[in-house]
């Protein structure tokens, strides 16, 4: 009798150890299978959701496996992504890490301005255009030492690069995202030179934004930013065609007598010293030409090829002789 009795229950144990080996267990082909976890899913909920799928064998499995290995607490909704026939302890493991990040990349190039930002924004992330530059030109976002907090607009601080987003991003994540840009590509640079140079840090930037829209060649940003410089100390308009097209609020390929007279606080043809705000976001090389002017006394440049490599001089005769001839 007790002979029988450990045999049958040797049997069971055996059985249930069987069973157990296989409900963890999983053998088959592994196809991809994006699991949705719902907010507030309770184990059974979870377990169902997986043996619908077919990630697992064994619902009871999973719970008790579950339960061994501290989920009593739940699982953090979101996407994971399985596959089909797995072991519970794979599953698990997965699961333990979290849900995966859905995101989406979007690409901004130097020199935009907040209106164009905006206009990319609406394409790449889905964001309304009217939304992001409602958000820009609020007043709420300010970057010390750079932004300061009394400025209404981001414009000039949106950091050109390439970003990756959560799919649920709003105006202002995308905002503080390339301000967060800005600030560690501007922490690189030397800002003391500013004081050197007479400007402060916002400054600094609004003439960065003009020698990215005036540069197409690295090699002529720093005299660029010198022939600015030069003009402020001297009193002089700035006369920079760029400003003249961000008051207009569009590029032309050539400016009239017109566009010249517009009224506007960014006309530097009529107004002398610098434009009230940026009139575009500069990249890295602009904010380090405007830090570091080259040494030269340049007052005048002009586009002098079809490629739009610039002479500099600083005699107006010459800048005359340099400009009709059209080369360099």
């Amino acid at each position: 009798m007790l002979v029988a009795s450990i045999a049958v229950l040797a049997a069971s144990t055996f059985a249930v150890g069987s069973w157990y080996t296989w409900a963890t267990g999983a053998s088959g082909p592994q196809t991809p299978v994006v699991v949705v976890i719902e907010p507030g899913a309770t184990g059974g909920e979870v377990a169902a959701l997986l043996k619908e799928n077919d990630v697992i064998r064994s619902t009871f499995a999973f719970k008790l496996q579950a339960r061994f290995r501290g989920f009593s607490g739940g699982f953090q909704a979101g996407k994971y992504n399985l596959t089909t026939n797995m072991t519970i302890s794979a599953v698990l493991t997965a699961l333990k890490k979290g849900p995966f990040v859905e995101s989406v990349s979007a690409t901004f190039p130097e020199g935009l301005t907040v209106s164009e930002i905006a206009g990319q924004v609406e394409e790449q992330l889905g964001i309304t255009a009217a939304d992001f530059v409602k958000a820009a030109t609020s007043g709420d976002f300010s970057l010390p030492p750079y932004l300061p907090k009394d400025k209404d607009t981001v414009e000039g601080f949106l950091f050109p690069d390439t970003y990756d987003f959560l799919t649920d991003a709003d105006a202002a994540a995308v905002i503080n995202r390339l301000l967060q840009q800005f600030q560690t590509v501007a922490d690189t640079l030397p800002w003391d030179q500013a004081k050197t140079l007479g400007v402060s840090n916002y400054e600094v930037v609004v003439i960065a934004s003009m020698i990215e829209e005036e540069a197409k060649f690295d090699e002529d940003r720093a005299k660029i930013a010198a022939v600015i410089y030069n003009r402020l100390e001297a009193g002089m308009p700035l006369q920079i065609d760029a400003t003249i097209e961000y008051a207009l609020g569009k590029h032309k390929a050539r400016l009239t007598n017109r566009d010249l007279d517009i009224e506007s606080p960014y006309n530097t043809y009529l107004h002398t010293g610098l434009p009230p705000t940026p009139i575009a976001s500069p990249g890295a090389a602009s904010l380090s030409a405007a830090l570091n002017p080259v040494k030269a006394d340049y007052l005048y440049y002009v586009v002098c090829d079809d490629e739009g490599h610039h002479a500099f001089t600083n005699n107006y005769d010459e800048f005359i002789q340099l400009r009709d001839q059209g080369h360099c």
